[in-house]
């Protein structure tokens, strides 16, 4: 099976040490799937996915992000010697406004463990910085965490991310109330 790339990228490979980025891989999907069903508390995911939503979701969105020269959404598997480990990228990419929202969901096992998350996410930022910032010419990326979720806003406040805005009582998660916590990083005005 030969390696999807997006168009409009010089380097469709990101690496850092024994990580790297590449256009996501349909062999990787319903790992994904599988990570996002199990964390459903902590994403804007309302239902579980099915095998057959996460296909057709890659067939009928991903695989046409490759070939658009300003995708709206472009997305990576997240990669640890090779193996998946995770996945994400930027999508609400708005092209005239050079801004997107960071996207990312990994293993559970590794979102699980404070020391093995913090280090996956903040690798994973710096590879996507070098793509919206580098190769895509981004001025700002946005990102939305849920107030249950200290690990990811230590790593976004210390990879340059700042509050924006608090949306208060935003999403209900077991029954609670929860605020809403948007994150902007902005490299150029």
């Amino acid at each position: 099976m030969s390696l999807k790339k997006y168009s409009f990228l010089r380097n469709n490979k990101i690496s850092f040490k024994e990580y790297s980025l590449v256009p996501l891989r349909k062999s990787d999907i319903q790992n994904i799937r599988r990570w996002r069903n199990e964390q459903i508390n902590v994403l804007r995911q309302k239902t579980l996915l099915s095998k057959n939503d996460q296909i057709l979701y890659y067939e009928n969105i991903i695989k046409k992000s490759f070939t658009k020269s300003q995708p709206d959404i472009i997305l990576f598997s997240f990669l640890y010697c090779k193996k998946c480990i995770g996945y994400g990228g930027l999508v609400h990419v708005n092209w005239k406004l050079k801004s997107g929202e960071v996207s990312f969901v990994c293993d559970t096992k590794i979102s699980n463990s404070k020391k093995r998350y913090q280090s996956s996410f903040s690798i994973f930022l710096n590879l996507i910085f070098k793509i919206a910032f580098d190769e895509m010419k981004l001025n700002k990326i946005t990102s939305e965490v849920f107030d249950i979720r200290p690990w990811t806003r230590e790593i976004l406040e210390k990879s340059g991310f700042n509050i924006c805005d608090i949306l208060k009582n935003h999403v209900m998660i077991e029954d609670k109330q929860i605020d809403s916590i948007l994150y902007q990083k902005i490299l150029r005005d």
